[in-house]
């Protein structure tokens, strides 16, 4: 079994395809518009969640289907394909199609798909009544857009995996976990990869879970921290909590509304943009801030000797002591923490006229801070007692954290 951050991480950074989508005519500013809510009402600077596809990517289509599956206004198909060659003209990698009312009746949908993959066969094409079939525009075409976005980075990802498992003589075929604790084959998986979104917490969630149980707590804290992102999830009565409504890569860390929503079955966990990865720096008002920007693995922080040459919330936990510079990876990888405080002096330091150490301190501060209120707000609405519930930490840097949190 395999679980992977990719997906999450893809949407956050924002490295998957380009992508376009087809609408239904008049339709084409749904993700835009999305339920003309305000997330934060007196917030005057209110950032809205960013759409994967840009407004000069989003076309409308001539066709209607009404609510009870009846066919309206036939599908345009000639307009279907001069559209196909405009797309891969203008560099588009991907589409998502959401036409109104395909949960009813897919058949505008599917036609459309095959003229795509007909006229421009290097398309990725993915159709909303084969996704998320569920009724409401705006979550079904914002988790068809998320799966077509990531699907060739998942599908060429799955494909290595499969072939080095099977190159290192591993006989099983691999199966991927689920965001809400279930298995899929691997092509499954690369051809429906927004159900991947919260794979690896997933299986970190249930290991606590089961963990747990074999220590006599029914009700905990699962925490997973890892390079870019850190994620809570409350499991009662020995199960995570399991829902089907989602959000991802939110614009206020813990606010329902100000992310892009996902229509699958997820465990149930709270996201935060933070991870050992996530890189610090000053913002326009002179503060410190941690993430949601990250090093990745390449270059990776500055300690790791890779080029990276601004601080990360590693750096900060080496120069602190969280982390042996000669045991990293069991002594594998060696680090370096002279261009950790250099980093960390240069971008954080001098710019608050604080030593290295108070600036790794407030970098690590803050990271727990955030994680510590996220956890407040989310075991809160559920019901539970945060001060009640024994916290498992898993992940890269999960364990380096709980403690301080």
């Amino acid at each position: 079994m395999h679980g992977t951050t990719l997906i999450t991480n893809a949407l956050i950074e924002r490295t998957g395809s380009v992508t376009a989508l087809l609408t239904t005519a008049g339709f084409r500013d749904v993700l835009e518009m999305a339920r003309e809510h305000r997330y934060e009402l007196y917030d005057l600077m209110l950032e809205p969640p960013r759409p994967l596809v840009p407004r000069y990517l989003r076309f409308d289509v001539p066709e209607r289907v009404l609510a009870d599956g009846t066919v309206d206004l036939p599908l345009d198909r000639m307009h279907v394909q001069m559209l196909a060659h405009e797309l891969v003209e203008h560099g588009v990698e991907a589409v998502a199609i959401c036409f109104l009312h395909s949960f009813a009746n897919p058949d505008h949908e599917q036609e459309a798909a095959a003229i795509l993959k007909e006229a421009a066969p290097g398309l990725q094409v993915c159709i909303s009544s084969d996704v998320a079939p569920e009724i409401r525009e705006y979550e079904r075409a914002s988790t068809t857009v998320a799966n077509v976005y990531v699907r060739e980075l998942a599908a060429r990802y799955l494909a290595d995996f499969r072939d080095r498992t099977a190159a290192a003589g591993v006989g099983p075929a691999p199966q991927i976990m689920l965001s809400h604790g279930g298995l899929a084959t691997v092509d499954t998986a690369a051809r429906y990869p927004v159900r991947m979104l919260e794979s690896g917490p997933a299986g970190g969630a249930l290991a606590a879970a089961a963990f747990g149980a074999a220590a006599g707590w029914q009700d905990l804290l699962a925490f997973d921290m890892g390079g870019t992102t850190a994620k809570l999830c409350v499991v009662q009565e020995g199960v995570p909590l399991v829902t089907h409504a989602f959000e991802v890569d939110r614009r206020y860390r813990l606010r329902a509304g100000s992310g892009l929503p996902v229509k699958v079955p997820v465990i149930d966990m709270i996201e935060i943009g933070v991870g050992g990865g996530s890189l610090a720096r000053t913002n326009a008002l002179g503060l410190l801030a941690v993430g949601p920007e990250s090093a990745g693995s390449a270059p990776g922080p500055a300690c790791y000797g890779h080029g990276g040459e601004r601080p990360t919330v590693t750096d900060a936990d080496l120069l602190l002591g969280y982390l042996d510079p000669n045991y990293f990876l069991g002594g594998d990888m060696p680090l370096h923490p002279r261009a950790a405080a250099t980093a960390v002096r240069r971008h954080v330091g001098e710019p608050l006229g604080l030593s290295i150490v108070d600036a790794a301190w407030g970098i690590h501060t803050l990271v727990n801070e955030d994680m510590a209120n996220a956890a407040r707000v989310h075991t809160c609405e559920r019901g539970q007692d945060p001060a009640q519930l024994p916290l498992v930490a898993f992940g890269g840097a999960g364990p380096v954290h709980a403690a301080g949190g």
